[in-house]
């Protein structure tokens, strides 16, 4: 008898998972451009065109990666309940959806899910909102907004989309200050994205029937953290 309380599969894993799940990233791209053509913003407005726009706009964005970094080891370290069951749901959830995908699966989805999000939510909505509204307030209103709206879109759990949502406020923040230049938020969403599937899914230490070690009473609380 199996005594882990822990389903070994919470579902059954979709076949061709990698191929549907950069087809539905980059479908973000299509509906960023046509949501901006039904409310006046053009989210391709924001792209580099000058190379060294470019250069600027990809370094800052791959030495911007770091702090989101750093609160995802924070997250997978720290031993506060609320927490514990993000773990909990990210490996019972998400590692095993992408377990089976490749290196470059994992990079061009990840590539995807920047461009796509980023002009969504940085292109369009923040920048729409801002026009919204009068004055400077504007700005720091979209900024929220757009951030919330982020993290609802990634609500796995309330915790998962908190932090989400936190990290939205991060990228629309380093949108504002690199000027606006789109690709900044770009590299760093793509970049995060990669680094952390290929550590979670990859590289993280596993037990030795291949799970991820054993995180403690995250399927017995039904709280909404």
């Amino acid at each position: 008898m199996n005594d882990d309380p822990r389903p070994r599969e919470v579902f059954e894993r979709p076949r061709n998972f990698g191929l549907l799940a950069a087809a539905f990233e980059g479908s973000l791209v299509v509906v960023a451009v046509g949501a901006g053509w039904l409310v006046g913003q053009d989210p391709m407005q924001w792209m580099p065109e000058s190379a060294a726009d470019v250069a600027w706009g990809a370094g800052w964005g791959l030495v911007a990666t770091v702090p989101p970094l750093g609160l995802l080891w924070v997250c997978l370290k720290c031993p506060a309940r609320p927490f514990r069951r993000l773990v909990g749901v990210v490996d019972d959830l998400l590692v095993p959806l992408f377990r089976d995908c490749r290196l470059l699966e994992l990079a061009v989805i990840s590539a995807l899910a920047g461009l796509g999000e980023e002009m969504l939510f940085r292109g369009v909505i923040q920048q729409a909102v801002a026009g919204w509204i009068d004055g400077p307030s504007g700005t720091w209103v979209a900024l929220v907004v757009a951030a919330i709206l982020f993290g609802l879109a990634h609500q796995v759990t309330f915790t998962y989309a908190v932090l989400a949502g936190l990290i939205g406020l991060y990228l629309g923040g380093i949108w504002l200050a690199g000027e606006k230049n789109l690709l900044l938020p770009i590299v760093t969403h793509a970049m995060y994205d990669f680094l952390a599937l290929v550590y979670l899914v990859m590289i993280r230490k596993r037990t030795s029937d291949g799970r991820p070690p054993e995180v403690p009473n995250v399927r017995n609380d039904n709280s909404t953290e």
